[in-house]
């Protein structure tokens, strides 16, 4: 099928190129002229593990152009995909300006050869549907001097479900694929556009492998509001999982429970499961407070107060001050000490920094009179290019970072960080203070070689006690969100 996808950013660029490596006919479309240009080149202006390599395998399945010219795309496609930004505003509410540009400029593109479907890819608050709809037929109207021409067209909801560092095997080995409308050939088109993906008829590009008991993906057919609804309930409720860790892990720390042992414990029932159970100083990224303020915000319209969502934002925000409070614990006084962050995007194999705890914690530091320096393996130059006043000093490595500081702070739980050589971080440290901020190392492990740890909700065991249970390890690795 030949595909538009309106936005290049993170959602449109995997959702284009893993739609063409499926065989489709896939035009990018973007108003960024440098950005375009990039990718023409092969530059991928985003980091995602592997997103480069698939690029030249998708150009050859279905084809893959990019372009700054939205209408011949249109005029052209079967689907035409929207995936442009919807930031927050200071509201909490969604920032709609590029998604209603987008409609109408689709609506203008648009005549009387074929029927398309309109599918809203990127995360809009509920009634969306129902507006780039109207958008739609207003380009149409506006293009065609208000006569009423004869153009069929269906929109759609369907929402992503991608998961930063790991955005192609998402894309390619989905959970479920979820898709909003009330209009059955609206339907009928995607689902034939998806079919090789429901079905699981293509070969996995190098080096991902399906997943052994992945035989058909479920297709989930909803009305346009319930799909929208999706997006936000699923986010808000791992968001809230995360926060339920972290408030337990809190309490473990004033008990003397151990938080890895207490999330393994309940996560093995079928009920919880054991994703997102990870205590550590919270989350951020793009999707999970944008949504739930979003949510927030569409509740209180129509009168309802979503307490359980709000108490999920506090929690968060509560989280990262933790690290400065174990700080202080150990130093007590923080002005004039330096103070290392390991990792500054918000998760592991991105470079993104939005709502990123290390900004958060360094401002903070600064503020205090503290000196910070920081190593990530990937995000640094972003870093460096959106924050430029940010008085931080980037380090070549985390050995680097540690030297002659008095405190270090895992932040971002980058695999590369599980190999350092913790007698080599405790021999260069003024003071071999290690706070885990997202309980990545072996509290044993680390004090036997010098370091002063603290996790979060870990029990301390240095006056004895049993070894964690190795179910516990089933919790280690990256909180994914």
């Amino acid at each position: 099928m030949r595909v538009t996808v309106i936005g290049t950013g993170y959602v449109g660029t995997v959702t284009g190129v893993c739609l063409a490596y499926l065989g489709h006919d896939v035009t990018c479309v973007d108003t960024d002229a440098g950005k375009i240009e990039r990718l023409r080149n092969g530059d991928i202006p985003i980091y995602e593990p592997y997103l480069a390599e698939l690029l030249p395998l998708a150009r050859r399945n279905g084809g893959l152009r990019f372009d700054t010219d939205l209408a011949p795309a249109v005029a052209e496609s079967d689907v035409i995909f929207i995936a442009v930004g919807t930031p927050p505003q200071a509201t909490g509410e969604a920032n709609l300006t590029y998604l209603e540009a987008a409609a109408r400029s689709i609506g203008a593109s648009m005549d009387s050869s074929r029927f398309r479907v309109v599918v809203n890819k990127s995360t809009v608050p509920i009634g969306c549907g129902n507006l780039v709809e109207t958008l739609v037929r207003e380009g149409i109207y506006d293009a065609h001097s208000q006569e009423s021409p004869d153009i069929r067209f269906g929109v759609a909801s369907n929402p992503e479900f991608l998961r930063e560092g790991s955005a192609i095997s998402d894309s390619l080995f989905p959970d479920r694929i979820v898709l909003g409308s009330e209009d059955g050939q609206t339907i009928s088109v995607l689902r034939e556009l998806y079919r090789s993906l429901i079905e699981q008829e293509f070969t996995p590009p190098p080096p991902f492998h399906r997943p052994a008991n992945m035989k058909q993906v479920p297709l989930v057919t909803t009305t346009l509001t319930s799909a929208e609804m999706i997006k936000y309930a699923a986010n808000a409720f791992l968001a809230m999982k995360i926060g339920f860790s972290n408030e337990m892990a809190n309490i473990c720390e004033k008990v003397g429970a151990d938080a890895l042992e207490v999330m393994a414990g309940i996560g093995f029932d079928s009920r919880i499961g054991l994703s997102f159970l990870n205590a550590g100083i919270g989350w951020g990224g793009s999707c999970f407070g944008k949504d739930i303020q979003s949510l927030l915000h569409i509740a209180a319209e129509y009168g309802y107060q979503a307490r359980l969502l709000e108490a999920s934002l506090v929690v968060n925000r509560l989280q990262r001050h933790l690290v400065i409070q174990k700080l202080q614990e150990k130093l007590y006084i923080l002005k004039g000490r330096t103070i290392g962050l390991l990792g500054l995007a918000f998760k592991p194999n991105t470079d993104d920094l939005r709502d990123a705890p290390s900004l958060q914690i360094a401002e903070k530091l600064l503020q205090m009179g503290a000196r910070v320096r920081v190593y990530d393996p990937v995000a640094m130059k972003a870093c460096q290019e959106q924050n430029p006043n940010l008085r931080v000093t980037y380090c070549p490595d985390a050995l680097a970072v540690a030297n002659r500081a008095d405190a270090l702070v895992l932040v971002t739980e980058w695999p590369e960080f599980k190999n350092l050589d913790l007698s080599e971080l405790a021999r260069r440290m003024a003071h071999p203070v290690l706070v885990d901020g997202r309980n990545l190392f072996d509290p044993e492990n680390a004090r036997r070689a010098g370091l002063d740890y603290t996790g979060v909700g870990r029990m301390s065991r240095q006056n004895g006690g049993d070894k964690p249970a190795e179910s516990v390890s089933v919790l280690a690795g990256p909180v994914v969100a």
